[in-house]
């Protein structure tokens, strides 16, 4: 999965800990949360939908996911800055208000639908959304701002406030 440079971000979030290897483009949900501003509290945790429970409903969506989160042997091998990686159980940046351009779309799209997304964090349109049985459907995280093109990738306006 992948985001295309073509962003915009408004509003981004580093409070919370990513606990598992996922790629760039994926709307996480809350696990746990510390108290007060926690900002260096290990509590604040994000999870991919499916990690967090099989019921979408019940994660509360962070954000979307602006690195690659892995795990590798650093005393092996460097994080690649220039795809901006970080390590698990680490900071990530969670987009909450922008635009971006990404592949991490299941199913067709059509410009000015209604955004979702899926237990595997992708998005989703309004028509994907309505066939999906209640305990997998989410809230609304934006809107498509353009259909997928040759190679997959669509512009959407995130906005989770």
């Amino acid at each position: 999965m992948a985001l295309r440079g073509d962003r915009v971000e408004f509003f981004t979030d580093i409070s919370f800990n990513m606990s598992e290897v996922a790629s760039r483009g994926v709307i996480v949900v809350q696990s746990t949360a510390g108290s007060g501003a926690a900002m260096d509290d290990a509590l604040n945790v994000a999870k991919l939908p499916a990690v967090q429970n099989a019921d979408v409903q019940s994660g509360v969506a962070l954000g979307l996911l602006l690195n690659d989160v892995v795990n590798i042997d650093q005393t092996r091998q460097h994080l690649n800055q220039h795809k901006d990686e970080t390590m698990i159980n680490t900071k990530c940046t969670l987009l909450r208000k922008g635009t971006v351009v990404t592949d991490s779309i299941s199913g067709s799209v059509t410009a000015g639908e209604k955004a979702y997304y899926t237990l595997t964090g992708k998005l989703i349109g309004a028509a994907t959304y309505a066939g999906l049985t209640a305990d997998k459907q989410s809230a609304q995280i934006g809107r498509f701002l353009t259909t997928k093109d040759t190679d997959g990738f669509a512009k959407v306006e995130i906005n989770i406030v």
